[in-house]
């Protein structure tokens, strides 16, 4: 970061793991001797330019402060809200009340243990030196796409050119991020990430290639390719 902006990051995650089919939320399952939440934090901590990490974790949460991650002199957290945008958005008011408008902001799924901080890094530079608004770790579709109808029947096929799969940390300006996401929920919009919140305010995001490996973990094999990806990391 240049010498009038820092660096923060925000941690949604106050899911429950509804689709990952487990009684304990999928943050705080086991891969290779650790909770997924505590690789993914850990992960994030290597970058010594983050100044804090704010993880937004569930009100009813009695696990997180248990590890010794949440005990870390940059961790802190806040209460998260019934989705994802909202316990986004409780972290960068958070945050507003000890950053600037102007600094940066990355945010990251506590389900994506895999991510390289070479990455990150990569994501912080090519949006500073291209001036964007913000940008994203993505990766190109490489795989035919199809469109299907409600019966899951082939419609179309889609021409995969120029089409990503979006991925995190994503990285933004506090103040224009929070501003967006406000105005998105305002207005009814659907936000999936924080791109897309963007975009509903005319912004038009940077993509950044990561790698493949920066997986999400949201079905039980994921746990298992997770393993293999920090074994050979």
């Amino acid at each position: 970061m240049n010498d009038t902006t820092r660096l923060w990051c925000v941690v949604p995650a106050a899911g429950v793991g509804k689709r990952f089919g487990s009684a304990v939320p999928k943050q705080y399952l086991q891969v290779n001797g650790a909770r997924v939440v505590e690789h993914t934090l850990n992960r994030l901590l290597q970058l010594s330019e983050i100044e804090q990490v704010v993880v937004a974790i569930s009100n009813e949460d009695q696990q997180f402060r248990q590890l010794p991650v949440a005990s870390h002199q940059r961790v802190t957290t806040v209460v998260g809200g019934d989705e994802r945008c909202h316990s986004v958005l409780n972290g960068l008011r958070l945050l507003s009340g000890v950053g600037e408008e102007q600094d940066w902001v990355l945010v990251h799924d506590v389900a994506r243990p895999c991510v390289r901080p070479e990455d990150i890094r990569k994501l912080v530079q090519q949006v500073q030196q291209l001036d964007a608004v913000g940008g994203i770790l993505a990766n190109p579709v490489r795989d035919t796409m199809k469109r299907a109808n409600p019966i899951n029947q082939i419609v179309e096929t889609v021409d995969r050119r120029q089409l990503w799969h979006a991925l995190t940390p994503q990285l933004f300006r506090l103040g224009a991020l929070r501003q967006a996401l406000e105005t998105a929920l305002e207005a009814g919009v659907v936000v999936t990430d924080e791109a897309s919140a963007m975009e509903h305010g005319g912004h038009q995001p940077l993509l950044v290639e990561g790698h493949c490996d920066n997986i999400k973990i949201t079905h039980p094999q994921d746990l298992h390719l997770a393993s293999l990806y920090l074994q050979q990391q």
